[in-house]
């Protein structure tokens, strides 16, 4: 154990649908908490049907529903704006995600910003704290891996500043989860392995973090098992229902996970390359995931020989250094059979990233989440490990 607390408070949604075909409960939800719903999305979602199909059974209940489809990149503070008029335009007194992590934050902005007023930038850190009862939010992701429908956090990009805010308060909790690996047949391999990666992520960081507690440990180890069981299987085979299942299972466990452990540095280092780069998030949480586990291994050699017996499907006989080294060169093959590569193969200049660092730097220890990993580093030492990770080797 890592704590050294004796008690823990633990945030979930009031309540979880999951399983298959889970997304025909929307209406019945819906009916409780409000009679006109914005539906946040995206023009994917919309193109392939899932919005018709969300109207369609909101209708069934009585519900009325509009849309708002401006979700076309990871979530922006003007996405907030926008879908804010919308839904005070429109009177809406109830709001539903439907799409990935993106639609999922934006909409869990909007619910606080339209009771509590204010930019969505003056909640970080504390700075305002939500008082008023938010718009009530129902959750649905299309995705198995950023479990954002089962967390307390938003993660918004200021675009003045270019910095990605870490808002974390308990009211941005969704009221509603409705988990549906059906909803996830349609992601291709690309969105699945960078979302699958981002779930093993949230798990493995939850499962190192300093305030990871019992609760939190059963959680992560769960999701972890099954994560790892199962990512090949979806990104080979999108069509497997068995292992998508397994994956969107695992998801909501490590969104649960770090929702009351939280992250630590591979998402503090991860945010600000999305902010200045544009990486997908879980693309970046996959390409520093190795390389923070080698810079934090001596810290936590038996927490990450915990994940190396996932791995270990022969059953080698290892000692806990030889698991905890066995579990990162296991993540590194994972990548690289789903085509993840370092920093440097994504493209990204290495002039410009190194001229960026010392404010990566800056603003992922600001977020707080590297102050929760197993060893906290310095300006100076991050610094230098977003060197390293750029030139890491799968």
């Amino acid at each position: 154990m890592i704590q050294t607390k004796t008690t823990f408070t633990v945030y979930s949604p009031p309540t979880l649908v999951y399983g298959r075909h889970a997304f025909e409960e929307v209406g019945v939800q819906a009916k409780k908490l409000g009679t006109k719903a914005l539906i946040v999305s995206d023009p994917i979602m919309d193109r392939l049907g899932f919005v018709d199909q969300c109207r369609a059974l909101l209708k069934e209940q009585g519900v009325e529903a509009i849309s708002y489809l401006g979700v076309t990149s990871e979530p922006v503070d003007t996405y907030v704006t926008e879908a804010l008029d919308l839904l005070q335009q429109s009177s809406c007194d109830i709001i539903l995600s439907l799409g990935g992590g993106s639609c999922i934050d934006t909409a869990k902005a909007v619910a606080v910003v339209a009771t509590n007023g204010g930019y969505i930038g003056d909640y970080m850190n504390l700075k305002k704290v939500a008082s008023e009862e938010p718009v009530p939010h129902i959750a649905i992701p299309t995705t198995a891996g950023t479990g954002s429908e089962a967390t307390n956090a938003t993660v918004i990009t200021d675009t003045s500043n270019d910095i990605k805010m870490m808002i974390k308060q308990p009211a941005f909790m969704p009221n509603v989860a409705i988990v549906d690996p059906v909803l996830t047949l349609t992601s291709p391999p690309s969105i699945t392995a960078a979302t699958g990666i981002d779930a093993l992520s949230h798990a493995v960081e939850s499962y190192l973090s300093r305030l990871a507690h019992p609760y939190t440990d059963m959680l992560a180890l769960s999701a972890m098992k099954l994560i790892v069981e199962n990512m090949l299987a979806v990104y080979e085979d999108g069509d497997h229902i068995d292992a998508r299942e397994a994956m969107a299972l695992g998801s909501l466990q490590a969104g649960l996970a770090f929702s009351n452990a939280s992250v630590a540095l591979v998402h503090g280092m991860s945010r600000p390359i999305g902010a200045l780069f544009h990486v997908p998030h879980g693309i970046s949480n996959a390409m520093l995931l190795p390389a923070v586990l080698d810079y934090s291994k001596d810290t936590c050699v038996g927490r990450l020989a915990d994940l190396g017996t996932f791995f270990n499907t022969e059953g080698l006989s290892m000692s806990q250094a030889e698991l905890a080294d066995f579990a990162i060169e296991s993540i590194k093959v994972l990548c690289k059979k789903m085509d993840i590569g370092n920093l440097k193969d994504w493209g990204i200049n290495e002039q410009a990233f190194y001229e960026a660092i010392p404010k990566m730097a800056t603003d992922a220890l600001a977020s707080g989440s590297p102050g929760n990993n197993p060893k906290v580093p310095t300006h100076e030492e991050l610094m230098e490990l977003y060197k390293v990770a750029y030139h890491y080797e799968f």
